[in-house]
């Protein structure tokens, strides 16, 4: 209840003082990208249930001839990760936030396909909300591996708490302002995740 409480509280007080940077960012965006402002996808969130997550875009919504979306490296522009460095685009999570479908700590949503590639350990991840911002954010972020990403989420499952989450959001302002950790190496924002290496995926499509 108190992690609750100080998350609508900090994500109502950062919605009013951004509320500036909210409006610019969102004009630029419209200038940039065109529309939608908004990106829109669904993620799981506690539990695996999923919510629709909200950011501003970053991309372009260029395809290929077959009608596929092209690679992230083609489709995200300067400006998108410009937004990405500065994490401007992380704004609209707020609402996720006030909603109750998000917190501002916890560990990044990801993409509902993943769900099925977890191993046991993985898992328990989603037994808090989806954050902003995470442990893994901090000590990291997308420059590094899956594995220890998980493992690094799954810590803060064993050992969250109020103080905890203020050193990560501390940290995470540190973070954005280096601009330190922001893609994987040879990567264009994160690789995609396949399963782990203990964690061999089985083809169920004959049951």
């Amino acid at each position: 209840m108190i992690k609750r409480l100080f998350d609508i509280i900090a994500a109502t007080t950062a919605l009013v003082v951004l509320s500036p940077v909210y409006a610019i960012t969102a004009y630029k965006v419209s200038k940039n990208l065109g529309s939608p402002v908004l990106f829109r996808q669904t993620r799981p969130g506690l539990n695996g249930k999923p919510f629709e997550m909200i950011k501003f875009r970053t991309m372009k919504d260029a395809i290929d001839t077959a009608g596929n979306p092209l690679p992230d490296s083609e489709r995200l522009t300067s400006f998108g990760q410009a937004l990405r460095n500065s994490s401007l685009d992380e704004l609209p999570g707020l609402w996720n936030v006030l909603k109750g479908d998000m917190s501002l700590v916890g560990p990044r949503p990801l993409l509902m396909e993943y769900l099925p590639l977890y191993n046991k350990s993985q898992k328990r991840r989603h037994l808090v909300r989806p954050g902003i911002t995470g442990y893994a954010q901090v000590n990291g972020r997308n420059a590094i591996g899956w594995d220890k990403k998980f493992e690094l989420d799954t810590w803060y499952v064993d050992n969250q708490s109020l103080w905890l989450d203020i050193k990560i959001l501390f940290k995470t302002v540190k973070k954005v302002l280096v601009k330190d950790g922001i893609s994987a190496d040879g990567e264009a924002t994160m690789s995609k995740f396949t399963g782990s290496k203990n964690n061999p995926i089985v083809d169920n499509s004959h049951e």
